[in-house]
């Protein structure tokens, strides 16, 4: 039993090694390649989360047997690994979503580089998910980067190249300032492993001492990691990216790599800090405003867009603000309504690229709304998936949106100062993303204005689009048990989290 301590090292070693293994096999075999990496990690990471909910306590892996500062330490607890299961199973299902149009999009000759890239990023994330060590987390982080710039740019179009280049400036300077302030926390502290630093944190906040460098190391992070995760108003490369990137890119970048390094803000929040410095700190409602900001502009910017690709991307942009908007309020409820919305979000985002994907294909791979009507007609399953996705989005009891937007609720309920900004701020963005997603599924269902156009559609199947038929219903049916049965989920959630402090 205790062999399953191993199990975070050899997902993280296996994704990690898979990448440069996949160079040597054609598309179709690093495809299998891949596709078994996942579902072994994600096994892994299930044995993970099943050890320590049997212990009931975290536990550390030590690589090299080596203590602190020669060795390094990976972290394991209920959150982390039930993280680590969610986001295999999301890379899966996105993987399985975009199948047909990586095949047509990307050249034969480099699809086998598209796996690489996606092995790469799945090491990061495990990596970033249990890791304990500040400065391994920022080497992770790197390569996060430069593989998700690599699944932007696989088209090789003008776009794309153009979306790929902006994403790694912002990025750059996004990892810039997350080292800068790293460094000044180093300097301060002289350690790297996070259960290290947060005791010597401690010791200077009893003492009084340097507290002026050490808000700035928190600010440097924070906005370091605002940045890479497109929180408002640093957000302008979201769009592009997400819009015109394959659609298994899309999906896997909107749901998992932003929140990748959101996750790696609650652990510094958490496991390097202390939430209780923290929520004392002006930072906190820096990040509040900022949320709020990006849950208004995100969804106004996504009304004004006739792309439905590009509509669905600044959505995401809306729901990194409800995140930030949860942790602003500066309490254990507010950050598990955060962590479950970011598990919400990336079940629903990730089906409503991959619907509307099959919806476009349905109208003859236009993505402009004036050509979109009856598209559900033509392709029911997508449009019955762009439904739900959308009901979810808006907030619809039965999805799991609405659980999540109740849960900021309830945070937010008896917060002297917070509570009216943030039930305003809720309300207001619920109506606004009824405004476009309800827009845009009474087009699909709407009949073609000329019937003469219509003859040029075509009316796509589930035996026509076997793999994104299968990753759509799974993606309907997850929605649906996040939003019937979330008690266990949060329940998982706040146990995590004790064990983080």
């Amino acid at each position: 039993m205790d062999f399953i301590r191993n199990f975070p090292f050899f997902s993280i070693v296996l994704s990690l090694f898979s990448g440069p293994l996949s160079s040597i096999f054609g598309g179709k075999w690093a495809k299998r390649v891949n596709m078994a990496v996942i579902v072994l990690c994600g096994v892994m990471s299930g044995a993970v989360l099943w050890y320590v909910l049997e212990t009931g306590e975290s536990f550390v892996y030590t690589m090299g047997h080596f203590p602190a500062p020669w060795g390094n330490e990976i972290r394991a607890g209920v959150l982390e690994a039930l993280m680590a299961v969610f986001f295999c199973a999301i890379m899966l299902l996105c993987m399985m979503g975009g199948s047909r149009e990586r095949e047509v999009e990307i050249q034969e000759s480099k699809q086998n580089l598209y796996y690489i890239m996606v092995n790469l990023l799945l090491c990061s994330l495990l990596a970033l998910i249990y890791t304990n060590d500040l400065f391994t987390a920022y080497v992770f982080v790197e390569i996060n980067t430069i593989s998700a710039c690599g699944l932007i740019m696989i088209r090789q179009n003008g776009r794309t190249i153009e979306a790929a280049t902006r994403y790694m400036i912002m990025s750059l300077l996004g990892s810039g300032l997350l080292l800068l302030g790293l460094c000044f926390l180093y300097d301060l502290t002289g350690h790297l492993l996070m259960s290290n630093i947060q005791e010597a944190v401690r010791a200077l906040t009893a003492s009084g001492q340097y507290q002026t460098p050490l808000l700035v190391s928190i600010c440097l992070m924070c906005v370091g990691l605002a940045i890479k995760s497109a929180l408002f108003p640093f957000h302008t490369w979201l769009p592009d990216a997400y819009g015109y990137s394959t659609v298994s890119s899309a999906a896997i970048l909107s749901s998992l790599v932003s929140k990748g390094y959101i996750f790696l803000l609650v652990k510094i929040f958490y496991r390097v800090i202390g939430f209780d410095i923290i929520s004392s700190s002006k930072v906190i409602h820096v990040l509040f405003v900022f949320g709020i900001a990006g849950m208004i502009m995100g969804s106004l910017d996504a009304m004004r867009e006739n792309d439905i690709r590009r509509m669905i991307a600044y959505s995401s942009v809306a729901q990194i603000g409800y995140i930030y908007m949860g942790f602003g309020l500066g309490t254990a409820e507010g950050v598990t309504a955060s962590i479950y919305h970011i598990i919400c979000h990336a079940a629903t985002k990730s089906l409503l690229f991959v619907a509307a994907a099959g919806i476009t294909e349905a109208s003859g791979d236009n993505r402009f709304f004036k050509d979109l009507n009856g598209a559900g007609i033509r392709n029911r399953l997508a449009g019955v998936a762009f439904t739900v996705g959308s009901l979810s989005m808006v907030g619809v009891p039965m999805f799991a949106g609405f659980i999540s937007k109740l849960f900021f609720s309830q945070a937010a309920v008896g917060h002297n100062v917070k509570m009216l900004p943030t039930l305003i701020a809720l309300a207001i963005s619920t109506i606004l993303n009824t405004v476009y997603f309800m827009k845009t599924v009474i087009r699909i269902y709407s009949p073609m204005e000329d019937a003469a156009r219509n003859a040029e559609y075509q009316h796509i199947g589930i035996r026509q689009q076997p793999m994104k038929a299968a990753a759509m219903i799974l993606f309907i049916l997850l929605n649906v048990v996040l939003g019937l049965n979330s008690e266990p989920l949060v329940g998982l959630i706040r146990q995590g989290l004790e064990m983080f402090s």
